[in-house]
């Protein structure tokens, strides 16, 4: 029963990764902003890393990595708020998007951390939450990035 704890724990964390891979590779089709394509990238590079590190984990634990995405819920949202934004080349709106769904991708980092890291071994807690320190510096510079579109309004 606790294994299946935890392959369920580390599957919340790889979904949101799932989700912030297809986000931002689907953001960078949509944009011809060269920055914009930058940052996406960066940012989808940090949860592909996250992935594979889970989904060895879970290989490990004899479980079966999700491939899915959360396709309802907050994430998909701001991801369809991105996709119109990019239409209309709102720098601001962009970026306000996706910090949106950063702040879902570090609520559920967060969510972990607080409620099931008694269930993982040291080994995963340190993966844990050295993950969320890569994903929470993500989300600062989306935040960054949009407070200084917001400032040069």
């Amino acid at each position: 029963m606790e294994t299946e704890k935890i392959i369920k724990v580390l599957n919340t964390l790889l979904e949101i990764n799932n989700d912030r891979i297809e986000g931002y590779e689907t953001a960078s089709k949509e944009t011809n902003d060269n920055e914009l394509i930058t940052l996406f990238a960066k940012l989808a590079r940090t949860s592909s890393k996250c992935k594979q590190e889970l989904t060895c984990e879970i290989d490990k634990l004899g479980g079966t990595p999700t491939e899915s995405t959360k396709t309802t819920g907050k994430f998909f949202r701001a991801w369809m708020d991105v996709k119109a934004a990019l239409t209309g080349n709102d720098r601001k709106a962009i970026l306000s998007s996706c910090e949106f769904g950063e702040d879902h991708a570090v609520e559920t980092y967060e969510s972990v951390l607080k409620n099931d890291m008694g269930y993982l071994s040291a080994e995963q807690q340190m993966l844990v939450n050295a993950q969320y320190i890569k994903i929470k510096s993500d989300h600062d510079t989306v935040r960054s990035l949009r407070d200084t579109m917001v400032a040069a309004s």
